[in-house]
């Protein structure tokens, strides 16, 4: 018998098992949620992308002197902003797109996995900020309201 193993017998030791143990729970904690994507954090993202969109074109529209044109549609799910082409009308068919800070059309498009709807199918901010119509917008559960009178996003 050789010398060197005459005192293991040749397994796992109890430090080793309870090592490998943590580390599984470490990743089944972290890893697996963010493999399979529900970690919530997407849906709050596009949440706050749409409460920022709405209040960059209620801004712009002040800014502006201008009526500032927001559409949602529901498939796919995705806010569009327009600005009127005439102040004060509220018509922006025959408008242009907003842009946005990073100097492209403002719009946000929500993921397929994430649920979108709103209680109007368009709204407007008019030169003063004021909502053209209260709104309701829900992401994925979470609510966002602007108010008619103030135009406050929140």
């Amino acid at each position: 018998m050789n010398r060197m193993s005459a005192g293991r017998d040749g397994g796992f030791s109890l430090v080793e098992l309870i090592v490998v143990i943590v580390l599984l729970g470490i990743v089944a904690a972290v890893a697996v949620p963010r493999w399979r994507g529900g970690s919530g954090f997407e849906e709050r993202g596009v949440r706050d992308q749409v409460v920022a969109a709405l209040r960059y074109a209620q801004k712009s529209a002040v800014a502006a002197r201008r009526t500032v044109c927001v559409t949602f549609s529901s498939s796919p799910s995705r806010v569009d902003f327009n600005i009127s082409s005439a102040y004060p009308s509220a018509n922006c068919t025959g408008g242009s797109v907003l842009v946005g800070p990073d100097g492209t059309a403002l719009s946000v498009l929500a993921p397929g996995s994430i649920s979108f709807a709103s209680s109007t199918a368009s709204l407007s901010f008019d030169a003063a900020g004021r909502a053209s119509t209260a709104a309701t917008v829900t992401v994925a559960g979470l609510a966002i309201t602007v108010e008619n009178e103030t135009g406050y996003v929140h």
